[in-house]
């Protein structure tokens, strides 16, 4: 069988850390920042752990 080629969308947008985790970028840090305080957009420029939910998915498109 054929291996799984990494889907190129998923691979820009997702990291795996080395323990396995996978991380994203928070939404709602592209437009409209002149209203939002320093500390929102401060929060909002941390890398996230990704839900338990979509892990799987993710996983799949990564070819982990």
């Amino acid at each position: 069988m054929p291996k799984q080629k990494t889907h190129s969308g998923t691979k820009k947008r997702f990291k795996v850390t080395g323990s396995g985790k996978i991380m994203k970028q928070q939404a709602g840090l592209r437009h409209n920042l002149e209203v939002k305080s320093t500390q929102r957009k401060s929060r909002l420029n941390q890398d996230q752990v990704l839900a338990k939910a979509d892990v799987k998915a993710i996983k799949k498109l990564l070819g982990h």
